[in-house]
C-alpha cells in the first residue's frame, strides 16, 4: 500500500498539515524527493507490562443493588482505539482479507459495528479493554475517550472540561458508582498531556527528510513536562477517589488500576524492514529510525511507566505497566506479520498495534499506533488475570493461552510483568 501521503495519527490528533521531502538514507545525503506528509496530531504513548500493587484490602461496604462494573477512564489506549482492525494488510478492498471488521459488503464499511455510536468521536470499541477483561464484573463501563487529557477526567467542580460532547469522566463515574457496584476502576491518561503528537510528528520528519535523529530534542521536551503531567495524574486518581468517596465507597470496596502504555514500535533491530529504502514508509507503517526507535522502546517507555508506578505507589492504588505487552507483536516487528491469504488473521502472527495508515486507505489515521483487535484482547486479559491474581494472593506464573498473554509476578503477590505467553522466558 503506497503511503505517497504520510498522516501520522495521536491520541489528541490535532490536525495539520505540511509539504516535506522524503529521505534516502540509501545515500550520504538525502535525495529531495518532494512529497506530501499531512500531519495530523499523532500520540504514540510510548510506555510499557507489569502490575504493582497498593494495599487491595478485603471489600468493604459499597452501595448495594446494582450489577457489578468495571470501569475504564482515560484516553484512546484503554477506549479502543483502533479495535476495528484484526492485524494489518495490504490488500486495500473488500475485508481487506479479513482484517477491516467494519466491512458490510463490497466496498461498503460500517465503523458503527465496532465503535458504535462513538464512531464519530471517542471511539470506544466493542473489543476496549474493559469490555475483553471477562468475568472481573457483570458490567463494563467504557467512559474512556480518543483525545482525553487529564483535564477530562477531572470532576468540573475541580477544573475539569467537557471533551468531544461529552461531561468530565469523573463527572460521569458519579452517575455509574451511584447506579452499580464498582469493583475496578481502570486508567489510562497522561500520553495526550506530554505531548505525543510534537514528538511523532518530529520522529517522523526526521526519518522522512532529515539526516538527523529525534530523540535528543524530544526527550528534553518530555523532561520539561513530565513533573507536571505526573502532577495531573495524580489529581485524577485523586478526584476519582472523590467521587467514589461522595457516592458511599470506602477505599478499600473498589481498586483503581492505573496503567501505562504498550509501545506499537519494535526496537531497531526487531524491525523486519530496512530504515535505509522507503519499505517502513511504504510497506510497514512504521516510519522512524533505529535510533529513534530504540530511544522509545528503551527509554522513554520505561520513563514513562516508571514515573506512572510511582504516582500509583504514592496514591496507594494498583499499577498496570505494559512497557512488553506488545513485545515482538508491535507494528513491523520481526516476529509478526502482515494478514495475506496464506497468513489470515490471528493474535498468533499478526501485528497486535495499527500501522500508520499515511494515506487513510483504510480507516482513519487516528487508529494509527494503537492496539489493534488482538492487542486489545490482550490488554483485557492482562486486567483480569492481574485482578483475580490480587484478589486470590498468588505469585505463580498466569498464562492467558486465549490469547497469548502471561503474567509473571516479579516481587510480590501483587507486582506482575505481562509478555506475549510464545516470546514467555521464565
Amino acid at each position: 500500500m503506497p503511503r505517497s501521503s504520510l498522516r501520522l495519527p495521536g491520541m489528541a490528533y490535532r490536525r495539520s498539515s505540511a509539504v516535506i521531502g522524503f529521505r534516502n538514507a540509501g545515500t550520504t545525503e538525502p535525495r529531495r524527493r518532494m512529497r506530501r506528509l499531512a500531519v495530523a496530531g499523532m500520540a504514540l504513548p510510548l510506555a510499557a507490562g507489569a502490575l504493582a500493587g497498593g494495599t487491595a484490602g478485603t471489600a468493604a461496604a459499597a452501595p448495594q443493588g446494582g450489577p457489578t462494573a468495571v470501569v475504564t477512564m482515560g484516553d484512546s489506549y484503554i477506549s479502543g482505539e483502533a479495535g476495528r482492525w484484526k492485524g494489518n494488510s495490504l490488500t486495500n478492498t473488500g475485508s481487506r482479507i479479513g482484517t477491516d471488521r467494519a466491512w458490510v459488503s463490497g466496498s461498503v464499511y460500517d465503523p458503527s459495528k465496532v465503535y458504535g455510536a462513538t464512531a464519530g468521536g471517542c471511539h470506544r470499541s466493542d473489543s476496549a479493554e474493559g469490555r475483553s477483561a471477562g468475568p472481573v464484573a457483570d458490567v463494563a463501563v467504557n467512559l474512556a475517550c480518543s483525545g482525553a487529557t487529564t483535564a477530562n477526567v477531572f470532576r468540573a467542580a475541580s477544573g475539569g472540561v467537557p471533551y468531544k460532547g461529552e461531561a468530565p469522566q469523573a463527572d460521569q463515574l458519579a452517575a455509574v458508582a451511584a447506579s452499580h457496584d464498582v469493583k475496578i476502576i481502570a486508567l489510562s491518561v497522561g500520553g495526550n498531556d506530554l505531548g505525543f503528537a510534537d514528538i511523532i510528528q518530529e520522529c517522523a520528519y526526521d526519518f522522512v527528510i532529515w539526516n538527523s535523529y529525534c530523540h535528543d530534542d524530544q526527550q528534553y521536551g518530555v523532561d520539561q513536562k513530565i513533573d507536571g503531567v505526573m502532577a495531573n495524574v495524580g489529581k485524577a486518581v485523586d478526584e476519582i477517589r472523590a467521587v467514589m468517596r461522595g457516592a458511599g465507597y470506602t477505599d478499600t470496596s473498589y481498586r483503581i488500576v492505573l496503567q501505562s502504555y504498550p509501545s506499537p514500535i519494535p526496537r531497531g533491530a526487531e524491525n523486519r524492514y530496512t530504515q535505509s529504502d522507503w519499505s517502513r514508509l511504504n510497506t510497514g507503517g512504521c516510519p522512524f529510525w533505529n535510533r529513534d526507535s530504540d530511544w522509545a522502546r528503551d527509554s522513554l517507555v520505561p520513563q514513562i511507566a516508571n514515573r506512572l508506578k510511582t504516582v500509583a505507589t504514592q496514591k496507594n492504588v494498583q499499577f498496570l505497566d505494559l512497557r512488553d505487552m506488545l513485545q515482538g507483536r508491535e507494528v513491523c516487528a520481526k516476529t509478526s506479520k502482515h494478514v495475506t491469504s496464506t497468513a489470515p488473521a490471528s493474535a498468533k502472527t499478526s501485528e497486535w498495534a495499527r500501522w500508520i495508515d499515511s494515506s487513510e486507505t483504510q480507516g482513519l489515521v487516528q487508529e494509527s499506533m494503537h492496539p489493534n483487535y488482538f492487542g486489545q484482547l490482550a490488554l483485557g486479559r492482562c486486567l483480569s488475570l492481574a485482578g483475580a491474581a490480587m484478589e486470590r494472593g498468588e505469585n505463580a506464573l498466569i498464562v492467558a493461552a486465549s490469547v497469548g498473554i502471561g503474567l509473571i509476578p516479579i516481587a510480590a503477590p501483587d507486582f506482575y510483568h505481562a509478555f506475549p505467553k510464545d516470546l514467555l522466558v521464565v
